[in-house]
This record gives C-alpha cells, sequence and structure tokens, in this order.
C-alpha cells in the first residue's frame, strides 16, 4: 500500500509547473516492511528515461517515506512514474499511461495587463450599427436588425455567409461608454481584415480593414479611442488560411492582382499547395472557399512576420494582442517566427491560441505542441473549463469541476494560468442561456432556428446562468464575454450564435450582474494572480479560495436547492452584499464572495 498526491507539497515541492532550471523534490509512502526497493523513471518527452533512487527518509505511522531530487534543467514536458519493487514484484505508479506531468518552462515577456481585467468578445457585423453606415460591393444588406442570419446552401451546397446587418467599428466606438461601464478591459475582434464573407475568416487583405467595417481610419480611431476608456483591442489573427476570393488566390478575378488561381506564375503561387493546378488544391477541412496556406514557404513567412509584414504593420496602428486561430494547426517553425514578431513588436502584446484540449501536452497532427515552454502562446481560449462549469451547473458534476482546476493549475506555468480566457461561449459554440436552459437540441440548422426556451426553462437558464458566470469571472484566468451573453441572449450554433445584439431589449438584471463581477475583479486583487485552493467539491456545492497570505477570499457556490452553512471562521464579510456575518450563509443556487473585515 502507498500514498502519494502529486497536489500536496509534501509529496511533491514545489507544486505546478516549474521554471526552468529547477530541482523538484518527491516524497512517497510505502507500507512499512512490504518493500525492498523503490525508484522513480523520469523522461523528457521523446527522450530516454532516467532512473533515480528513492532513499528512505524517515518513518511516519505504519508508513516509511521514501525522498529524492528531480533536476530540470532546460523547459520541456516530463514524465514520471514509481517502481516499487516488493515481494519479488515490481509495482508502477500509476499503474497506466505515461506517468505524473512536469511542465517545464522559460518564462517570456508576457501581458500581466491582462490578468484581473475583462475581454469582451465581438462578432462586429453584428454588434452596433455607427451613426456612419459603410456599404461594399457584392454584399447583401439587411435591414432586419435581429434577424435570422442566411445559413442555407446554394446549388452547389455552398454557403456564402454574405448577408450583412451593418454592424461596424464606428458602432463599437459608440458604444464603448456601455463596454467601460461593463467593465471590459480588453476588446477581442472577430476577423476585420477584408474578406468576402460576414465572419471575416477568409481573408481576402491582410493589409486592409474591412471597407464595410469602416476601412483603416475607423479602426485606427477606435484603437485611440478605446486607450482612453483604458481598453486595448486585440484581434483575430487567421494565418492558417485565406479566402478564395482574395488578393493571394483571386479566384474569381475580384482583385487587380495575379493570384496564384490565375498562374503559376504568381508571386504568391509557392504559398499554396496544388495537387492539379487550378482546381485542386488543400483547403482548410476540405473547404473550398478557404484555400490552405503552407506556412513553411518562406515568403509568407516574412509576409506575415517579416520588419515590415502584417503583424508589425498592425502593432504600429494600435493593435495590444492576438488571438490566434487554428494555432494547432500551424508549425512550430512558423508559430515560432509569428510569436517572436508580435513580441518584438510589443514585448507586452496578450498572445492567445485558439485551443479546445488541455495545451500543455496538445498533441495535434501526431506531433506534442509546446505552446507553454517558452518563445509560444501566452494564454489559450480556456475550453475545459467551459465544458466543467456547463457539467458542474447543469449535473451538479462538482468532481469534475474540481479535476479539471486541478489539472490546469498543475500542468500550466503561473502566468498562463492567471491570463486563461475563460469562456462561456464563442462564435464557435451555442449560446450558453441555451446550453444552460435546454436539453435534446435539435440536430438540424432548420429545427434550431426555430429553438427557443420555454419560459421555465428561460428563468431557470437564467439563475443557473449567474452562477455559471461566478465561476468564470472567479477562478484564475481572465473572463472572455461572448457579446450579448450578458444580455440574456439566446442561440444554438454557428450561425444562430451570431444573431444581432438586441439593443434596447437587453435583461438588464444580468447586465447589472456582470458588471458587478467586473467591479469585485477590480476590488479584489486576490482575483488577479491570487493562489487556488479548492475548498469543497461535492454535494451540488463548489467553494475555493484565492489570494496570497493574509489578503484571501472565498467563493462558494451553492448550486443545490436548500441553503448551506459553509464553516471557516477565519472569513467573516460578504463583499457582494457589503454586509458584516457570523455565519456564512448562502442560499439555494446562488454564490456568496466572503473576505476579512
Amino acid at each position: 500500500m502507498y500514498f502519494f498526491d502529486p497536489f500536496d507539497t509534501y509529496f511533491k515541492n514545489p507544486n505546478g509547473a516549474i521554471e526552468a532550471p529547477a530541482v523538484i523534490k518527491l516524497r512517497i509512502k510505502l507500507k512499512r516492511g512490504e518493500t525492498t526497493k523503490t525508484w522513480v523513471n523520469c523522461y523528457k518527452d521523446g527522450d530516454e528515461v532516467k532512473k533515480i533512487s528513492m532513499m528512505f527518509e524517515h518513518v511516519v505511522g505504519d508508513y516509511n517515506v521514501y525522498a529524492c531530487e528531480l533536476n530540470f534543467d532546460t523547459p520541456g514536458l516530463y514524465w514520471y512514474s514509481f517502481q516499487i519493487e516488493t515481494s519479488g514484484r515490481v509495482v508502477r505508479i500509476p499503474e497506466h499511461g505515461e506517468g505524473f506531468q512536469i511542465t517545464a518552462y522559460s518564462k517570456q515577456n508576457s501581458s500581466d495587463w491582462i490578468a484581473g481585467g475583462v475581454i469582451y468578445h465581438i462578432f462586429v457585423d453584428r454588434f452596433y450599427k455607427g451613426s456612419d453606415t459603410y456599404q461594399k460591393p457584392n454584399a447583401v444588406y439587411r435591414d432586419d436588425w435581429g434577424g435570422v442570419p442566411s445559413y442555407m446552401p446554394d446549388a452547389e451546397g455552398i454557403v456564402h455567409n454574405n448577408d450583412f446587418f451593418g454592424g461596424n467599428l464606428q458602432g463599437i466606438e459608440e458604444k464603448l461608454p456601455y463596454l467601460k461601464k461593463l467593465g471590459v478591459t480588453c476588446i477581442y475582434l472577430s476577423p476585420i481584415f477584408e474578406a468576402a464573407s460576414n465572419h471575416k475568416y477568409d481573408t481576402g487583405d491582410f493589409l486592409k480593414i474591412d471597407s464595410g467595417f469602416g476601412g483603416d481610419k475607423a479602426f485606427e480611431q477606435l484603437c485611440e479611442k478605446a486607450k482612453k476608456q483604458g481598453m486595448n483591442i486585440i484581434l483575430d489573427g487567421v494565418f492558417n488560411h485565406v479566402g478564395a476570393d482574395s488578393l493571394y488566390f483571386n479566384k474569381y478575378g475580384s482583385y487587380d492582382s495575379l493570384g496564384a488561381y490565375q498562374s503559376k506564375d504568381s508571386p504568391y503561387y509557392k504559398w499554396f499547395n496544388f495537387q492539379e493546378w487550378p482546381h485542386k488544391y488543400d483547403a482548410w477541412w476540405g473547404i473550398k472557399l478557404l484555400p490552405a496556406i503552407n506556412e513553411q514557404n518562406e515568403a509568407y513567412q516574412n509576409f506575415i512576420c517579416g520588419e515590415n509584414g502584417v503583424i508589425a504593420h498592425w502593432t504600429k496602428k494600435g493593435v495590444a494582442g492576438w488571438r490566434l486561430d487554428v494555432v494547432d494547426e500551424l508549425p512550430d517553425t512558423f508559430l515560432d517566427l509569428l510569436c517572436q514578431s508580435i513580441k518584438r513588436e510589443n514585448a507586452n502584446a496578450y498572445l492567445v491560441g485558439e485551443v479546445w484540449e488541455d495545451a500543455s501536452n496538445k498533441v495535434a497532427y501526431s506531433k506534442r505542441r509546446r505552446y507553454f515552454q517558452g518563445g509560444q502562446l501566452d494564454s489559450v481560449t480556456n475550453y475545459p473549463l467551459k465544458d466543467a462549469i456547463v457539467a458542474f451547473i447543469k449535473e451538479g458534476d462538482a468532481p469534475r469541476l474540481a479535476t479539471v482546476m486541478n489539472s490546469l493549475y498543475q500542468n500550466y506555468p503561473p502566468h498562463i494560468l492567471h491570463s486563461l480566457m475563460n469562456i462561456l461561449g464563442t462564435h464557435d459554440t451555442m449560446r450558453i442561456l441555451t446550453v444552460l436552459g435546454g436539453n435534446n437540441f435539435p440536430n438540424t440548422k432548420q429545427e434550431m432556428e426555430h429553438y427557443r426556451l420555454n419560459e421555465a426553462q428561460l428563468i431557470n437558464a437564467k439563475k443557473k446562468l449567474k452562477l455559471a458566470v461566478a465561476l468564470q469571472f472567479t477562478l484564475p484566468g481572465v473572463p472572455c464575454v461572448y457579446y450579448g451573453d450578458e444580455a440574456g441572449m439566446e442561440g444554438g450554433a454557428d450561425p444562430f450564435c451570431r444573431i444581432c445584439y438586441p439593443w434596447g431589449d437587453e435583461d438588464k438584471t444580468l447586465v447589472e450582474w456582470y458588471s458587478t463581477l467586473a467591479n469585485l475583479r477590480v476590488e479584489q486583487i486576490a482575483l488577479t494572480n491570487g493562489e487556488y485552493e479548492l475548498r469543497q467539491a461535492d454535494e451540488n456545492v463548489f467553494a475555493f479560495t484565492r489570494g496570497n497570505g493574509k489578503e484571501q477570499i472565498l467563493v462558494v457556490v451553492n448550486n443545490s436547492e436548500q441553503k448551506i452553512c459553509f464553516d471557516d471562521t477565519s472569513f467573516n464579510y460578504n463583499i457582494l452584499i457589503n454586509l458584516r456575518c457570523d455565519k456564512l450563509i448562502i442560499k439555494a443556487g446562488e454564490v456568496a464572495v466572503f473576505g476579512k473585515s
């Protein structure tokens, strides 16, 4: 019999990810009289295993304690396991898998300014129409703000996504006071470069802001005005593919350029991989409207990452960071250059990658990624946390949320943990209110178009959303609010999660709740980079502390149907209602944040 807990500093010290070079001390408790020999097998991912003997340290009750030290000289992903020789056989701990993980990292210039703030994600065409309107040719403009976006394919099976509701950058500028009141410190814009579609993931020209959004002048003015309001702007960087209707591919002859589709003599021809020129070419997920880029091409690398490249151009215009679309599909050689160029132009730029799994040990296209080991990302989209919060709020699965938080806390470097983009919904997912309130969702888009929560479901969903948002805003990381979630918007997956913001018809109670939690993040420094410690994860209750030393807060989310009393006499002040309390009472279906007066 043995005892080992990788989350306990007695057994593993220091805890969590480590900055190389570093030394970790391991301990394990083994039943006395059963063990003849014990050692640790440790290896850097892809390297040979090193065998380190564990030495007897002391006795604790019926157990002998064995210990050893592991040296980590260079950044990398490491794995370790225990080998225990007992009664003529060898036992491995853990029994299966690669072992226990250790992330060794080299800290780069990071975007510390993002921690403690609030990100607001805007799908520009659907947020707000500015006083000045802009229209581009070959686009369908609609006058039914809030209508259902077109989603049916044409006769050839293509969904063109070319209907526009008129939201633009000036509209965002005019709504900066609203965002300021909401507590937003960073605005993340879905793609805004010139492109044929409304979503703009089909870049037409990397060096132009789409004229339908107001063009370059509107963008520069937005950056300037946002900065005065204490907000930074980050852009969606789509560097894995471009549009077939682009300056570089020019399949339809829309541009005054020699595109790769038009001629093998095009300066862009080698950016793409053709099986049979011009009709058969690599495309993102096989979608012919999105020709895939060969990121190993030196000319393309220089165009994006060079001293006068795309990154440098927009940084000079005021961009404070980038969210990198489908980062798993960008090879390390290109991602290294891309990150270097971003940090070269702005050492404090916020660099977040779109990753849907644990990014510390991610394997993509049969290759282990090294996002957090130094020289690459500052953050990722925190889908594991989103899914765990939903499982807790909808199903009461507190242990799953605890497991995910333990994993993030152990595997992610601290500076990354505290700058994670904590999401509850995005342009790629169903609206969080719909998720929390509904079940047995339709299987087709035609059915989803008409799907709405009934009155009882909607009331329940809004109560659940308040709990989910409380977790999003108080767990380690930075909350990223998808536009309209705070207004109580419903909607299924793309394109129904991209409907227009309901100005004048917002749920003001929800808006106020988001603002309250944003103010809490400003007032409580513990929510910027405070240590996280789990206190309870069962019976529909999730509780944890955040803080350093005496500066601590206690967050208790009661997802049950009865009030609870939390036993901790060191906290005596209910921060959210500004009330001193002798007992820590949390009503059914509510959240409380306690401090020390």
